[in-house]
Parts: C-alpha cells; structure tokens; sequence
C-alpha cells in the first residue's frame, strides 16, 4: 500500500474555493481503482494549509489516477489557488 501526502498553502481568500473544489470531487477520487482512503486536513494554525492524505492499492493505481481526465482538470482548477509550490511524497508503513 502507497500513502500519498499533498501540503498545500492557499491564497487566504481562496481557502473556501478549494473546499468546494474538493467537495465536488471526493468521491469520484474515492471511487478510482485502487483507492482505499482519502482525507483532507487543515493545519490548526495556519488555516490556509491542507494536506490531503490518500491510500492507493499501488504506485500504479496512483499513477493511474494522476493520468485520468478527473485529475487534470481538478488539478487545473486547484493549483492557480496555491501560494507557495505544494509538498508531495509518497510512503508506506514499515
């Protein structure tokens, strides 16, 4: 199993339009072969950073959603909402 983490900081006045970016397509990430889980977090102090934490089958599940239509266009949507460029890394429990 692949855990996914992606920190993300937000233009403040753009926090509210990542949720509803967000909201409109969980369940469809849910519902990618190979995904097990997917989380969204918001960090206690600053309030313009979430991580989205996400288990996937395999790094080939992954990969495949990073390929799909749905997370070119929900990507598109999101990244022009960042200030600062995005952690990502990928783990697995030892």
């Amino acid at each position: 199993m692949l855990i996914r983490i992606v920190r993300m900081t937000f233009q403040p006045e753009k926090m509210e339009e990542f949720q509803r970016i967000f909201e409109a397509s969980k369940e469809q990430i849910r519902n990618q072969e190979g995904c097990l889980h997917l989380e969204l977090w918001q960090d206690i102090h600053q309030r313009n950073v979430f991580v989205t934490h996400s288990h996937w089958q395999s790094e080939e599940h992954l990969n495949a959603y990073r390929n799909s239509e749905l997370f070119r266009t929900t990507w598109q949507k999101t990244k022009v909402l960042f200030t600062e460029k995005p952690l990502v890394f990928s783990a697995e429990k030892v």
